[in-house]
């Protein structure tokens, strides 16, 4: 009899012996969700701001979390609540996704009917599709929210210890994002065998609330008793509880050993395997054979496939499935599978089932799966466990499955392909392709956060000297890049392994070996369009090396460019261009970046998007060069345009400097809420990739975000600032300096003048060399500002006297505007406000200049309380009205908070400079469809655009495009403006009703 059966049934109301407690935690979370549900249903809103909540079920096998989940779920269907449970296996783990597609499999099958983003979880529905992971999180995330319309939803996860990769990404991400719906997420795991990332996360989220933990213990002796009823003895029943230690499952199998006569004496009870494996040793053969069958093939254990790999058939195979059910060795499932009873169950009968059977029931299962049309990706498990010598035909099914999950799971790539190279014959037959193996597994492998492993694999393909087939060694073709052995193929394939090799490094935080690499290949001697790969390489990793400048390597770059011109290759010249123009502008060589940003963009706009599938990381170059020189439209087009290249075609790594440079902009040009979403993208793909460095940078880009949109004593930007330097560490590259100097900043604006300047001095030494030279203006309006605070008046004149030289020296209307403030901060701490207020007013045009909203907005409020009290009282009305419309329309709480603190005398904040009148306001919100209105008013709400997408079952996309459009027709240029024509929009209508009633 098996534990379930035993410890109450749910669906009669009893409850579970000793879980009183958990389950009332639990009926508290399903009563919020149905009642969110309910009240969404009427039209009202979701209430909770937290999102979905999350049950983390711990404790050793058998102490009865599936138990535990089961009631739960029963419970939550009681409550008409939409229940989709899914249980991880433990010899299925390298099937992606298994875990989630097995707790679809519950859905009916129409509920998809009319949800946009379908193609977009193809893969949790085992269905092909080409769709990149971090986007099947977010459509997984808004599936959730669909599903839970209109009763909620509970999502249960068994056994999520034993879950793939893929998996624990996605609920990782569901962790970290929690879904604004009434969803509840419970999973069960054992803490000892749950993997590290899985284990930390989920604490993480304890503190925030996100997730609630409950820890089973084993049951009370009383709980025991109860169990064995009251015909047991007594001192029997505290033997067996003794020797269980109170765990339900063992003590049950303990009970049943001992009521069958075949438990030895109480005093030395057995082990639980020998327990089990004893009831099996009674089975006839035919009924063993069905039983090591289920067991083997976990999920592809459907009655048809268990009859076709036991041979038997017909009456007899029916009977024997009965017998077995009624022992409760096999259960069937809602999906019509059969299962044990429990995963230990399944793990003892696999473990003593002899290899060569398992081999052969493996290879039955592969067969008939081919039969049935299913994909490689499904069958791969099967191959793997079938093959025990080469196989040409059973490699190709792993080489497919590979190919098929490279883009949504590249754990499970590089494990179908390792398993592929493993039994490759080292024949020389065989040698080209299997480079190109490793090639491809090193690929998946940086994707999945195995960097090192990836390296590791990259650097011993390199180094493997290669020679003709059949031919001796010699040194004229011991050596992959030369012209010989293999011939030009590769050769290339050799370029590809070390510019692999240079980025991964790049990640790794080890820029000074990738430019060491990149340069002695290139010395090499190689064709035209390998220098150009090359040197594309070499470009992007010299300036994030702290110990090699652009100039060093702009020989290089040069013969790239001229490498491409020669043959006409103008995709590989404008990306050289691109790379060079970064180089020159971080560099601080303002004149030279002009020109070659000018080229990379003339030939960039010339080319199809086919064409710049190769160029996806130069036009992440082109976009941060074209935003160091301040020409950001130029910036925001190509990057945006970029980023859709690169997702379309899988260049998942290059997809967070994209993000992060329209982040950079929209700072800039002071859209905060889309920064800040845009930093939260590029963060879920940073942790996914596992690269300390690109971390650091993208939590230090969120932190700017962050920063800019926080009203003032808000503790999330430092927060994230000091995450972002820990990822750092100790290095003194460019990540580690960029995230040093954003930190110094949010410790700035939180009221730390000290930590700001320590900060800085970290990021940049005491010279401040590696601050980037040509954003070190903005930076030492940091430390001129610290030093003023803390009473340095003399440090503070030499930082903001270097901020002038070099910011004339730059060129940039944005870095002029900033060393104009630190100037103006000088005469203010001597009393003289009239001077300052004309340098911050000088400083809020040259910001204006260049476009750069946010630094505008910034001069405009420091300056008008300092023009009010110079006497312009006028000029500081509208100084103060037009920094504070700025603030508003872009969405930053920390220029609004200054705005309050600043608001000369006199001025109405509730009547913005500017403002339309009530006519002018109607005409443009006429020109709004339906839609637009509707998501308009949503936007005035406070929701973001994935929480819109939720509420409407819509893409974040769609959402997105009719914003766009909204903000076009009505003329505004962020979500907080549209928000505030909206809000005057319904205070017009409630006017008008008044003035209906009064006539």
């Amino acid at each position: 009899m098996g534990a379930d059966n035993v410890v109450g049934d749910g669906g009669n109301g009893a409850l579970l012996l000793g879980r009183s407690v958990e389950l009332a935690r639990f009926d508290a979370l399903l009563d919020r969700a149905a009642d969110s549900a309910r009240d969404m249903a009427r039209g009202g809103e979701f209430r909770d701001s937290g999102g979905s909540r999350l049950v983390d079920i711990t404790g050793e096998a058998g102490i009865g979390k599936s138990r535990l989940l089961g009631e739960v779920c029963a419970r939550a269907r009681r409550r008409g609540m939409t229940v989709l449970r899914g249980r991880a296996t433990e010899y299925e783990r390298q099937v992606p996704f298994q875990v989630f597609t097995d707790a679809l499999a519950h859905l009916d099958p129409h509920a998809l009917d009319g949800f946009e983003e379908t193609d977009a979880v193809a893969p949790l529905l085992q269905r092909s599709g080409t769709v990149d992971r971090f986007g099947l999180h977010r459509s997984t995330a808004v599936l959730l929210a669909r599903l839970a319309a209109p009763s909620g939803l509970l999502l249960a996860l068994d056994d999520l210890h034993w879950a793939d990769p893929a998996s624990l990404e996605l609920l990782d991400h569901l962790v970290r994002h929690p879904v604004h719906a009434p969803v509840v997420l419970a999973v069960t795991r054992r803490d000892r065998q749950s993997p590290e990332s899985l284990a930390a996360r989920l604490t993480r989220e304890v503190d925030t609330g996100t997730v609630v933990r409950l820890a089973l213990r084993p049951l009370s002796a009383r709980d025991c008793a109860e169990l064995a009823g009251p015909g047991l003895p007594p001192a029997d029943t505290a033997a067996l509880y003794a020797a269980s230690e109170g765990n339900p499952f063992y003590f049950l199998t303990l009970l049943q050993a001992h009521r069958g006569g075949s438990a030895p004496e109480s005093s030395a009870p057995p082990g639980l395997g020998t327990l089990l494996l004893d009831e099996l040793t009674v089975l006839a053969p035919s009924r063993r054979a069905i039983v090591d069958a289920v067991a083997v093939l976990g999920e592809h254990a459907t009655p048809a496939m268990v009859s076709r790999v036991t041979g038997h058939s017909g009456t007899a195979f029916t009977a024997d499935v009965h017998a077995l059910t009624r022992r409760d060795l096999l259960r069937p499932t809602p999906q019509g599978l059969l299962t044990l009873r429990h995963p230990v169950v399944r793990t003892l009968v696999h473990e003593s089932t002899p290899l060569l059977r398992r081999v052969e029931i493996h290879r039955l299962a592969a067969r008939e799966l081919a039969h049935a049309g299913v994909s490689a990706a499904e069958r791969a498990h099967h191959v793997e466990q079938s093959l025990t010598a080469w196989d040409p035909a059973a490699v190709a099914v792993l080489e497919e499955a590979a190919a098929r999950t490279a883009r949504t799971a590249p754990a499970s790539c590089a494990h179908w392909l390792d398993v592929a190279l493993r039994h490759l014959p080292h024949t020389p037959e065989h040698t080209a392709r299997r480079r190109e193996l490793v090639l491809r597994r090193a690929r998946a492998l940086a994707a999945c956060g195995g960097l090192r492993e990836s390296r590791d694999l990259l650097q011993e393909l390199i180094a493997t000297p290669r020679r003709t087939p059949g031919a001796p060694a010699t040194g004229e073709n011991q050596d992959l890049g030369e012209n010989q052995g293999f011939g030009q193929s590769q050769s290339r394939l050799r370029v590809r392994a070390v510019v692999l090799c240079a980025l991964v490094e790049r990640h790794l935080g080890r820029c000074t070996e990738a430019v060491a690499l990149l340069r002695r290949e290139l010395a090499r001697g190689h064709a035209p369009a390998d220098v150009v790969r090359l040197g594309l390489e070499l470009g992007s990793a010299a300036p994030q090396d702290s110990d090699t400048s652009y100039a060093q390597v702009r020989t290089d770059v040069d013969m790239a460019l001229e490498a491409a011109r020669s043959t006409g290759d103008e995709v590989g010249e404008a990306g050289v261009l691109a790379v060079a123009a970064l180089g020159e502008a971080y560099e601080g060589n303002m004149t030279a970046a002009h020109g070659l940003a000018r080229q990379a963009a003339a030939l960039v706009d010339s080319l199809p998007d086919n064409d710049l599938t190769a160029l996806c990381e130069p036009l992440a170059r082109l976009g941060w060069a074209e935003a160091f020189l301040e020409h950001y439209p130029d910036a925001e087009r190509h990057a945006e345009r970029g980023l859709d290249i690169a997702r379309r075609s899988g260049q998942l790594y290059v997809v967070p400097h994209l993000l992060l440079c329209l982040s950079h902009v929209r700072v800039q040009t002071c859209r905060v809420s889309s920064a800040l979403e845009l930093a939260d993208q590029a963060e879920d793909i940073a942790r996914g990739i596992g690269s300390d460095q690109l971390l650091a940078f993208v939590l230090a880009s969120k932190a700017s975000a962050l920063v800019a949109g926080c009203p003032p004593g808000d503790p999330r930007p430092l927060a994230v600032a000091e995450e972002a330097v820990a990822a750092a560490g100790t290095g003194v590259d460019w990540w580690a300096s960029t995230a040093w100097c954003i930190f110094g900043w949010a410790a700035l604006m939180a009221g730390d003048p000290v930590r700001a300047r320590d900060a800085m001095l970290q990021a940049g030494g005491p010279e401040l060399q590696r601050i980037q030279p040509s954003m070190r203006p903005l930076y030492l309006e940091i430390l001129v500002t610290s030093a003023l605070v803390t009473g340095r008046p003399e440090e503070a004149r030499g930082w903001a006297e270097r901020a002038r030289k070099e910011a004339e020296q730059l060129g940039l209307s944005m870095q002029r505007a900033s060393a104009l403030r630190s100037s103006a901060h000088l005469p203010l701490a001597q009393g003289d406000t009239a001077a300052a207020a004309d340098l911050f007013a000088e400083a809020a045009a040259e910001s204006a200049r260049c476009g750069a909203v946010f630094w505008e907005a910034h001069s405009l409020l420091l300056g008008a309380p300092l023009e009010a009290a110079a006497g312009h009282d006028r000029g500081g009305a509208r100084a103060w009205l037009r920094g504070r419309r700025l603030a508003e329309a872009g969405g930053s709480g920390m220029l609004v908070g200054l705005a309050d603190a600043t608001r000369p005398p006199g001025v109405d904040s509730e009547a913005p400079y500017g403002s339309p009148d009530r006519t002018e306001l109607t005409r443009r919100l006429a020109t709004l469809t339906a839609r637009e209105l509707e998501i308009a008013e949503l936007v005035a709400q406070g929701l973001t655009s994935q929480a819109i997408a939720d509420r409407l079952y819509v893409s974040r996309r769609t959402v997105d495009t009719h914003v766009s459009r909204a903000f076009r027709k009505t003329g505004v240029s962020s979500r907080t403006a549209l928000a505030t024509l909206m809000a005057r929009r319904r205070a017009g209508s409630r006017f008008g009703d008044a003035r209906t009633e009064q006539d």
